[in-house]
């Protein structure tokens, strides 16, 4: 089965960090385009600790999501105050980290430490149901499922390999032609209606985003400088009513991802103590 050429592989503890966080909710081939320029910038979590909130976000612009930018900044400080500038090596601690739930703590301490824990995102999940069950499983059941298919050494390389298949050819819309697990394939082998859409983790349509609130929030972040922007200098680049732009900026002040003075709207400027 061919691997995918992913740079992160391979790559620091931070690194993989990095890579798994920017990977919540967004496609391998937009995070290549920034996981490098990010980790050059922040090789360590004690850089991007340091670094100012509005720097962070500037590199994060156009990857989306960018509250993880900010929850990657917290753990970022939390791994300098509590692990010596270290990403923490196990389960527990990774899943107190702000951003960290179950599959990207899973996912760096199997890559980043061969610790022996399934990783099951909606590819995998795909497979489970697929290949190995031919059934819609519950969280639980495919939690046992890939746990039982773990080996003893390597499981890294084995979760990517579960990864890689689902992601090229156990897709949404299955290449089982090309497949190289066609022989041994459940669903293949007795047919039916796919299991794997009402299977746990496999992802379902997100709502539109065109004219959603995720849109508006995209267009004022898009637009911000370090330098203040006013109100009306903000609606000719957005194209939002003044209603809609105070709306959405006051909610980016309260999260933190900008700030307003008498000068206008602008990236924050803060950095850690």
């Amino acid at each position: 089965m061919m691997a995918r050429d992913l740079p992160w592989t391979g790559s620091s503890p931070w690194g993989v960090f990095v890579s798994e966080t920017m990977l919540q909710q967004t496609p391998v081939s937009r995070v290549i385009r920034y996981w490098e320029s990010f980790v050059t910038a922040y090789p360590s979590p004690s850089d991007a600790a340091r670094a100012p909130v509005g720097e962070i976000l500037e590199g994060w612009r156009g990857l989306g999501y960018p509250r993880r930018a900010l929850r990657l900044r917290e753990a970022a400080t939390i791994m300098v105050d509590e692990y010596g500038g270290r990403v923490p090596d196990s389960l527990e601690s990774l899943r107190r980290l702000p951003g960290v739930g179950e599959y990207t703590a899973s996912a760096v301490a199997s890559f980043a430490f061969s610790r022996r824990v399934p990783v099951i995102d909606t590819n995998v999940g795909r497979v489970l149901a697929r290949a190995l069950a031919n059934r819609s499983l519950r969280p639980a059941e495919a939690r046992l499922e890939a746990s039982r298919l773990l080996p003893r050494d390597d499981v890294g390389a084995f979760n990517q390999s579960l990864l890689d298949l689902g992601a090229q050819w156990c897709r949404p819309q299955p290449r089982c032609e090309e497949c190289p697990v066609r022989r041994v394939c459940a669903w293949r082998e007795a047919g039916g209606d796919d299991p794997a859409t009402t299977s746990a983790f496999v992802s379902r349509p997100q709502a539109r985003f065109e004219g959603s609130e995720r849109q508006r929030r995209g267009l004022v972040l898009g637009s911000l400088e370090s330098a203040p922007l006013s109100f009306e200098l903000l609606a000719q680049r957005t194209g939002l009513q003044r209603s809609d732009l105070e709306r959405v900026v006051g909610a980016l002040v309260r999260e933190g991802f900008c700030t307003l003075g008498e000068d206008g709207v602008a990236w924050p400027t803060e950095r850690s103590r």
